[in-house]
């Protein structure tokens, strides 16, 4: 039977260190992901109905060995999918922010919150403690405050409701998710190669 996490609450792992509101860039045309820690080159782009999709591998990481991503700007969402060197941690990482696009580039604005989907099992909030901290030090706006809150707990409720299955969830606000397969992966399946 597959246990879930112990769930992390505003307390756990508070290091009362705030940090600033993480701002990333897609560049489709350069096919470039700008990142906090430096540029990393992306070897998918799409860009779809709903947003953007967005695959790219990450190197020399000790977890994660490829990432893959829909940008969500109507549900102020970014949808991840990663894959371990090892066992699968979960199945989704929906990362709570503004996602918008201007001549061409994608910037998404990351507001602290996620929610951790282990699908058809259950899923959490994390990192409100992040997000306390970041208001408490005048970091993000009373605005940006709820706003966070308010769309995680939105997509908590819609996940519950789906009994946890985002293709349900998302299915029935019209929205329907395409991944691909990583090269090298070995897993048979419906999913395209990146």
């Amino acid at each position: 039977m597959f246990a879930l996490p112990e769930p992390r609450g505003p307390q756990a792992g508070l290091s009362g260190q705030p940090h600033p509101v993480k701002t990333e860039r897609h560049d489709p045309v350069r096919m470039e992901h700008h990142t906090n820690t430096g540029v990393r080159a992306v070897r998918t782009y799409e860009e779809r109905p709903h947003g953007l999709f967005v695959a790219r591998d990450f190197d020399r990481h000790p977890r994660v060995r490829h990432w893959q991503a829909h940008l969500l700007p109507d549900l102020d969402l970014v949808v991840c999918r990663y894959d371990f060197h090892g066992p699968r941690e979960h199945d989704y990482y929906i990362d709570v922010a503004q996602v918008s696009r201007e001549d061409g580039l994608w910037a998404v604005r990351d507001l602290y919150l996620d929610v951790v989907v282990h699908d058809g099992l259950g899923a959490e909030i994390l990192d409100t403690d992040e997000l306390l901290a970041a208001r408490a030090g005048d970091l993000i706006g009373e605005a940006d405050l709820h706003r966070a809150v308010t769309v995680a707990h939105r997509t908590l409720s819609g996940l519950a409701h789906a009994s946890y299955r985002l293709d349900d969830w998302l299915g029935a606000q019209g929205l329907r998710l395409d991944w691909c397969m990583p090269a090298g992966t070995g897993v048979a399946g419906p999913l395209v190669e990146c």
